[in-house]
């Protein structure tokens, strides 16, 4: 039975090197995964899923606005696809994650979507509070802290390293810019 799945974390967590090995196993038993990424996270080059650790694949990408559910049924019209894997799916919208819902129950797709829960300032991307609502099944992925605890907030940092309180919620970027922390260690950050 097809299911939506999501796999949540902070930034460097493995959730990129998590999803290409998933896709790997897929292979490996003859079966062919269909992976896309954010068409504007061009990190690891254009159209391509890239890990911290040097492994990448190329993806098909997603806009916003794009009809998920069009773009997946005429995939599976064009040939054989046993899963479908997203990352950075933080950068879906709302109506996106629903049309992934529709097609994880109408087209009878399993669909695994790996993303961040929380943004900088510590609110949901509107992708991931879809996800959280309407996921089959999720999985946290777990990083720690510099103090050795969980993980669960980000904050961005400045040219100065010191961590910001405002700006835009999308800002792509890496360890130079984000750094994964306790709740603690976030709320000590960010001055509160």
């Amino acid at each position: 039975m097809a299911k939506l799945y999501f796999h949540y974390s902070t930034m460097n967590a493995g959730k990129s090197t998590l999803l290409l090995q998933a896709a790997h196993n897929y292979r490996e038993r003859g079966m062919t995964p269909y992976l896309m990424t954010a068409q504007f996270d061009n990190r690891a080059g254009d159209g391509r899923i890239g890990s911290r650790i040097g492994i990448g694949e190329a993806a098909d990408t997603f806009a916003q606005g794009e009809d998920l559910f069009a773009k997946l049924k005429a995939r599976l019209d064009h040939g054989d696809c046993a899963c479908v894997f997203i990352d950075e799916a933080q950068f879906l919208s709302h109506d996106q994650v629903w049309q992934l819902a529709r097609a994880v129950d109408d087209l009878g797709i399993p669909i695994m979507c790996y993303g961040l829960r929380v943004d900088f300032l510590g609110n949901l991307f509107p992708g991931s509070a879809t996800l959280l609502a309407l996921a089959d099944e999720m999985r946290e992925i777990r990083t720690i802290c510099h103090c050795g605890k969980k993980a669960t907030m980000v904050v961005r940092q400045g040219p100065d390293r010191v961590a910001m309180t405002q700006g835009d919620q999308v800002q792509i970027g890496g360890n130079e810019t984000y750094v994964s922390l306790c709740r603690r260690h976030w709320r000590d950050a960010v001055g509160d």
